[in-house]
């Protein structure tokens, strides 16, 4: 799959108002290999559910920092069985046991905090990403979480020229929170991200 930028602007126009699941529908069908990325964070439940209705066999991939409370372990097992996830796992090489013995979490001005993210974070989602070779990426980016997230939009293009799709990205949260409710599905908000500490921080996969 292959688009221009203004192909991707034209797009996104069309798209702006479509429901998800159409705009899953045409994502799939325009895709040689498709992915969906999580972490189990707030509100990840509505992508992989939308995502895995229309492709039940989509891979999900889950870089899990090692670092997730016990409320997102156990909300990603209900999950996984819940929705019958295609889950492939990407942890980093190092245990967080062995990192907290050597560097703990670095603070955001600490020098090693680069290092840290680039280990528990884009190290994992590097090698999850050479494995699959993606054209597509599902996300659930939406505009308002980060100053970078607000220039992106439903289609946009990574650095590598994968095709990353966010179908709610114009949804308020009281919108995902109708979604989930009529749906049934669950949230979990006691999520913790050892690279952001801040929740408008960019984590790194989106830059």
């Amino acid at each position: 799959m292959g688009f221009s930028e203004e192909q991707i602007k034209k797009l996104n126009e069309q798209f702006k108002d479509a429901d998800p699941a159409v705009i899953i529908d045409w994502a799939i069908k325009n895709a040689e290999n498709a992915v969906v990325t999580t972490n189990f964070r707030p509100y990840e439940v509505a992508i992989l559910h939308a995502v895995s209705n229309v492709k039940g066999d989509i891979p999900v991939i889950w870089c899990d920092t090692g670092y997730n409370t016990p409320n997102t372990y156990k909300h990603a097992e209900d999950l996984i069985k819940r929705l019958d996830l295609n889950i492939d796992l990407y942890v980093p090489k190092q245990t967080s046991a062995h990192r907290d013995s050597v560097m703990g979490i670095p603070q955001i001005d600490d020098p090693r905090h680069a290092e840290f993210t680039e280990q528990v974070k884009l190290e994992p989602f590097k090698r999850a990403m050479a494995a699959h070779k993606p054209d597509v990426w599902f996300t659930n980016l939406r505009k308002g979480q980060t100053a970078l997230r607000d220039s992106l939009d439903i289609l946009s293009l990574s650095k590598d020229g994968v095709l990353k799709v966010s179908p709610f990205y114009y949804w308020s949260d009281a919108q995902l929170d109708a979604y989930l409710e009529e749906r049934q599905l669950p949230n979990e908000h006691k999520y913790f991200d050892p690279t952001k500490v801040l929740e408008n921080r960019e984590c790194g996969l989106h830059t």
